[in-house]
């Protein structure tokens, strides 16, 4: 337990004489160029790595469910929302609960789904029409302005 501490503590005064040497001794006045191309390059490392990320998690996504979800067991949610199958064929209940109390999952049955469903079709419906209305009238405005 002593070899540990001391090993730590080792590593502590290590580590701080390091970042003092880098904030001190190797420190370099940048011009306003200087700091706007770190400024841009300190933006941009987690911005292009959190990209790479979600491309590799696509693409993990897409070699266990397929593209589209194809290559799923079971294609419908109903009711899955807090309950996995296990490979046995048994249902466990997950999320609140347990070690933690975990995370409330969502949750919906069968109706919700096709309520849910039809007032998506609705609101695409109503788009449809308010974007040909839309259409319609820039073309009988400039058939008007070149006709007259």
């Amino acid at each position: 337990m002593e070899f540990a501490r001391s090993a730590l503590r080792n590593f502590h005064q290590k580590h701080e004489r390091v970042k003092h040497t880098v904030h001190t001794a190797w420190r370099y006045p940048l011009p306003p160029w200087g700091r706007f191309v770190m400024g841009c390059i300190y933006f941009s490392i987690p911005v292009v790595g959190g990209y790479a990320v979600m491309q590799w998690a696509i693409s993990k996504s897409w070699e266990s469910i397929g593209e589209r979800g194809e290559k799923l067991r079971l294609k419908s949610v109903e009711g899955r929302g807090d309950v996995a199958t296990l490979e046995d064929g048994t249902d466990r209940k997950i999320g609140a609960g347990g070690f933690g109390m975990g995370v409330h999952l969502a949750q919906s049955s069968a109706e919700d789904q096709e309520r849910n469903r039809q007032m998506l079709e609705r609101f695409f419906k109503k788009e449809r029409r308010r974007r040909k209305k839309m259409v319609d009238e820039g073309k009988e405005g400039s058939a008007g302005e070149n006709g007259g």
